[in-house]
């Protein structure tokens, strides 16, 4: 199948994950905290702050037109009311680089990681927040617009609610009790009460406090410089209803899903990330199905969720899809092909149904920092050397690179 002229073949990254030594932000903090909840500390991480320049360079090489990467607010912010030019400009480097390499940018202005002082002040559970990522969304803007392409707000700001809901998060009562939250705290000078990191923050608050901060940003970003779409990005798995489980699921997917689907009505797109399946019985969430294949995450190998969301997100939300991120933690490259051959299957039979899609970005370019896991899964499409930091094509991004040069499937 041909895809729609213009389409969007990239992978994609965050800046916490990949830059390297984000000492000002949050996860920083936490990742250094006795008890924490993180299997290591980022530290150097891909480096990719030094060396963003080959990296762009070996995507466009490959075959991609498109990168998404996020700017860091920790750097570009970091104490309040402080704005940082050289980081601004290290930034606008960035794109350039892309555009010199005829990569169209993808950026994401929050992509988990806040700056500590934001934290320490309430973070995404305080109403405050929402005014003041506007205000860093107009002053980011305002030094980048020119050269961006296409702009998500916030990264999956639906991700602490789906994570509730599958066990890897607490109850609410019980994040505000957890000796990680009480550590940072401590580190920062106030009461565990007054701070909050995501996606540790107590759901009840935070829900709202995410949705108006991205529609002021949304709006602080059309009204600045430049001329681009801009939507938010949803976490999306294809929750499915076993025997019984039928209102469960239905209860789920709309606190998880269909809210914020609702609110990106007003945008332009919906960005939709989306890895595995949920099964749900008559209590709720299930394990995995016995048998099915795993991947390093833990969760099921099922490419063909990704057909289910963006058909989902489609219907519900009413504006053009890019799928921003979607991929395979696995030491095995060839199950990586498969995992890539089923679900790019299932956006073209979205595509032959009329649903508009504008791209597809593989998670992620780099073997990166995964979070609370570390360094041990492997979602990257090139290799990362964490000694000599050397990068290390792997055959699924030259496959996926022949199709994104081909723009067909």
């Amino acid at each position: 199948m041909k895809f729609p002229d213009g389409f969007l073949w990239g992978a994609a990254t965050a800046a916490h994950q990949v830059e390297g030594n984000n000492v000002n932000c949050d996860s920083w903090l936490l990742e250094h905290v006795e008890r924490s909840v993180f299997m290591e500390r980022s530290g150097d991480a891909c480096d990719h702050y030094h060396r963003y320049p080959e990296d762009v360079a070996l995507l466009a090489m490959l075959g991609f037109n498109a990168y998404r990467f996020s700017i860091e607010w920790a750097r570009i912010e970091p104490e309040e009311g402080e704005f940082s030019l050289a980081q601004l400009d290290h930034y606008r480097r960035m794109l350039a680089t892309c555009k010199q390499h005829g990569l169209k940018t993808v950026v994401t202005i929050h992509h988990f990681t806040s700056p500590r002082w934001l934290a320490a002040r309430g973070g995404w559970e305080s109403p405050e927040t929402a005014r003041r990522f506007a205000r860093y969304c107009e002053r980011a803007v305002e030094h980048l617009g020119d050269l961006i392409d296409v702009a998500c707000t916030l990264n999956e700001l639906n991700l602490g609610i789906l994570l509730q809901q599958w066990g890897f998060l607490h109850i609410d009562d019980a994040i505000l009790k957890a000796p990680f939250r009480a550590a940072a705290a401590a580190a920062c000078g106030v009461d565990p009460e007054s701070f909050s990191s995501f996606p540790f923050c107590v759901r009840s608050r935070s829900r709202d406090v995410l949705l108006e901060a991205h529609r002021l940003g949304a709006d602080a970003l059309r009204a600045g410089r430049g001329r681009f779409p801009v939507g938010m990005t949803l976490a999306m798995t294809d929750m499915q209803p076993a025997a019984g489980g039928e209102d469960a699921q239905r209860r789920a997917r709309y606190q998880a899903e269909g809210i914020f689907l609702e609110a990106a009505r007003r945008d332009d797109f919906i960005g939709v990330q989306t890895y595995t399946r949920q099964r749900f019985g008559p209590q709720g969430p299930l394990g995995p199905q016995p048998g099915v294949e795993l991947t390093q995450m833990g969760y099921e190998f099922w490419p063909e969720a990704l057909e289910a969301t963006i058909r989902y997100a489609y219907q519900q939300a009413k504006v053009p899809v890019i799928v921003t991120e979607n991929g395979l933690a696995t030491d095995d490259d060839q199950r990586r092909i498969a995992y890539l051959q089923r679900a790019l299957a299932g956006v073209t039979r979205c595509l032959s149904d009329g649903i508009d899609i504008r791209g597809y970005f593989y998670w992620s370019a780099l073997d990166n920092f995964e979070w609370i896991f570390g360094y041990a899964p492997k979602f990257g499409l090139i290799a990362v050397d964490r000694e000599s930091q050397r990068r290390t094509v792997k055959p699924s991004a030259s496959w996926l690179g022949n199709i994104a040069r081909a723009n067909e499937f």
